[in-house]
């Protein structure tokens, strides 16, 4: 039971890292989009940018925290093999 258990652990580590990594891409793609016109000076600051930032805080926020259970689980797989010698 107890490796389904870390199994399923270490599986929702990587997926909170792939679906940040997705949000993060998302948004930095959508602010390369927006930002490109402004830059090249055709229309004024977007407002919606401040949007867009949080979007791209938010994926970096969801991946660090499947970083986190990964490294977590990690360390569980760590002491239970050292507990089992």
């Amino acid at each position: 039971m107890r490796d389904k258990t870390q199994t399923n652990s270490a599986a929702a580590g990587d997926r909170l890292i792939r679906a940040g990594a997705i949000v993060f891409f998302v948004g930095a793609v959508a602010t390369l989009v927006t930002v490109a016109p402004f830059l090249l000076g055709t229309t004024p600051f977007p407002t919606f940018m401040f949007g867009l930032s949080m979007l791209m805080g938010v994926g970096f926020l969801v991946a660090g925290a499947g970083v986190l259970r990964s490294v977590a689980e990690g360390r569980r797989q760590a002491r239970a093999a050292v507990a089992s010698e």
